[in-house]
């Protein structure tokens, strides 16, 4: 088996500091700083150095950091297999995923599993992406649920990780109940372009989509207020303050005055939506059956709310 100190080399390496790796792994700053000096005291090779009040990888540790990443992708699949070869279920499983798909299907899947398997011990951590690459290098999550805008460049070029696309996710446009175009059902993006409108802030996923968008259809909309979270756009909506767009996996309840429309065109905006995991851990059972799982789940959502 893969040595503990080795995944805390790893964790160190993608966060680049000891406070951050103590955090994901759960272990005190202390463990982890004696961890890295054993670990380097037992290969005979200096991996770490001072810098300043703390500390980093020296280029022989990163080099070791990178050259591990074929060792740990052989771990992952040798034990898949193994316990598939004897029909065994691991003792724990981590899911992790953005807060949309925590909620909406992440929690489900999780009710589904303890069903199966009582004894299974289930973790669930909502986090970003970011976070959630970290948290499957320092092994406290085996599955996380991402939105590939925010992933294509790490996980397409990094050896650490696979990924499998779980579902395309099409964005609707929410209005005020009493927009003109309220009682339409669908409308297009260039009926919409004098309206205000709500999204996130610049240099985000979701801004990132919505000037796409507009570009495709060659409109300049007119941005008015920013929200980085759903809840508080659909509230902007509802105050009659502007539109904005909501992902059809996103739920739409408790919200007054505020009607749901469909994108009409050739150039309606998607997210993709991706599960990734450790290199070669994807072949275990409990995994490929919680990717099922996930993808039925996500279709019965999406066959919910075409309508």
């Amino acid at each position: 088996m893969i040595d503990s100190r080795l995944i805390t080399l790893r964790t160190f390496a993608a966060c680049g500091t000891v406070a951050a790796t103590a955090e994901l792994t759960g272990y005190s700053p202390s463990a982890i700083s004696a961890q890295l000096r054993e670990l380097q005291k037992a290969w005979g090779i200096q991996l770490i150095v001072k810098d300043g009040r703390g500390i980093r990888l020296t280029t022989t540790g990163r080099l070791l950091v990178e050259g591990s990443d074929a060792i740990v992708s052989q771990w992952e699949d040798l034990r898949a297999s193994a316990m598939s070869a004897g029909d065994q279920v691991p003792a724990h499983l981590g899911l992790g995923g953005f807060s949309t798909a925590a909620s909406q299907l992440l929690a489900p899947v999780a009710k589904q599993l303890r069903e199966k398997w009582p004894e299974l011990n289930l973790q669930l951590i909502d986090a970003d992406p970011e976070r959630c690459y970290r948290l499957l290098v320092a092994e406290r999550i085996d599955l996380a649920v991402v939105v590939a805008m925010q992933t294509e460049a790490r996980v397409e070029d990094d050896p650490q990780f696979e990924q499998v696309p779980l579902l395309d996710d099409p964005l609707d446009v929410v209005v005020p109940s009493d927009h003109p175009l309220a009682e339409r059902g669908a409308v297009r993006l260039d009926e919409l372009v004098s309206d205000n409108w709500i999204t996130d802030m610049p240099g985000s996923t979701y801004r990132a989509l919505f000037t796409a968008a507009f570009v495709a259809v060659g409109q300049t909309p007119r941005v008015v207020h920013q929200s980085a979270e759903w809840d508080s756009m659909t509230a902007f909506v509802s105050a009659g303050l502007g539109v904005g767009f909501l992902p059809r996996l996103a739920p739409l309840s408790g919200v007054k005055n505020v009607v749901r429309l469909r994108l009409a065109g050739p150039n309606r905006p998607v997210r993709r939506i991706l599960a990734v995991g450790r290199r070669g851990s994807l072949e275990s059972s409990l995994i490929r059956e919680s990717l099922a799982m996930l993808q039925q789940s996500a279709r019965g959502i999406l066959a919910e709310r075409r309508d």
